[in-house]
């Protein structure tokens, strides 16, 4: 089988390689960055050039770029693919990238699965990406309904064999509504808990809390705020929680009301511990 991979950063370079190491697919890259390109050639990640000419030998395209560089990219190659080719995006909303590429794929005739690797590092680009990268994650991808298309059966052992631990099916509404949550409110909250003074002179203070509570403070700030406003209302609603909780534990410290807050800690604890069955 051929794969196309358009875009060669941490995901869609992980891809190329968990392709290269878990099978015997032949592997097509696209980067706009040439020099990546030809990076991702010499180390073996990559077969060959995904090209205009060559697209239509992919059996499966795995774009992993940002959403409007998605729409672009897939306007520029989608008069040359070839009728079945199934292609898989990779962004971190939905709805919108969905209600752009479900009209381009039924006027050429591909098939379009929405995708969104649960993998990441606060890095980005071709020289961090890993084979393992995907190594027990979950691989969500969307139908309109939310049902287990005969498209998606037949996706799910190619993304097994790249490691993935599970594949959740769902809609593009749940996608963006849960990803608010899990994962845009995580970088919203992270940026915003660096913003502290106190940050600046950490040193000799902090442990793995503070690691982990910042590590996704180091983002693409032109990337996340593409994905933020695409998915501004799931996001806005999250936020808008979350503020209320805090406000909770603040109204007990300034009230001096122990028995608030520690009935706040209890139902946070039973919460996570609940999350974990």
């Amino acid at each position: 089988m051929t794969v196309g991979v358009a875009g060669l950063g941490i995901i869609g370079g992980s891809f190329a390689k968990s392709i290269k190491a878990g099978t015997s697919h032949k592997v097509l890259g696209w980067n706009r960055t040439r020099s990546t390109l030809e990076y991702a050639i010499d180390v073996g990640a990559v077969d060959a050039e995904l090209t205009e000419e060559n697209v239509s030998q992919c059996d499966i395209i795995v774009a992993a770029l940002p959403p409007a560089a998605l729409v672009s990219w897939v306007r520029s190659f989608a008069p040359f693919l070839r009728r079945g080719t199934v292609f898989v995006d990779a962004c971190g909303v939905k709805r919108a990238v969905e209600k752009d590429i479900e009209p381009i794929s039924i006027e050429y005739g591909f098939i379009y699965v929405g995708g969104h690797p649960m993998a990441g590092k606060e890095v980005s680009g071709f020289t961090v990406s890993s084979e393992t990268l995907f190594k027990g994650a979950s691989m969500i991808l969307t139908t309109p309904d939310g049902s287990e298309s005969f498209t998606v059966s037949a996706l799910k052992p190619f993304f097994y064999s790249l490691g993935f631990g599970r594949v959740t099916v769902t809609t593009p509404e749940e996608h963006d509504r849960m990803i608010a949550y899990t994962s845009q409110l995580c970088h919203v909250a992270s940026n915003a808990f660096i913003k502290s003074p106190a940050a600046q002179k950490h040193s000799g203070f902090s442990a793995g809390s503070f690691r982990d509570l910042t590590r996704v403070a180091k983002l693409d700030e032109n990337l996340w705020t593409e994905l933020f406003f695409l998915n501004a209302d799931n996001l806005a609603d999250e936020l808008e929680l979350y503020i209320g909780h805090l406000n909770e534990y603040l109204t007990a410290l300034r009230t001096g009301d122990e028995d608030s807050m520690r009935d706040l800690l209890r139902e946070g604890r039973e919460l996570k511990e609940e999350s974990r069955k």
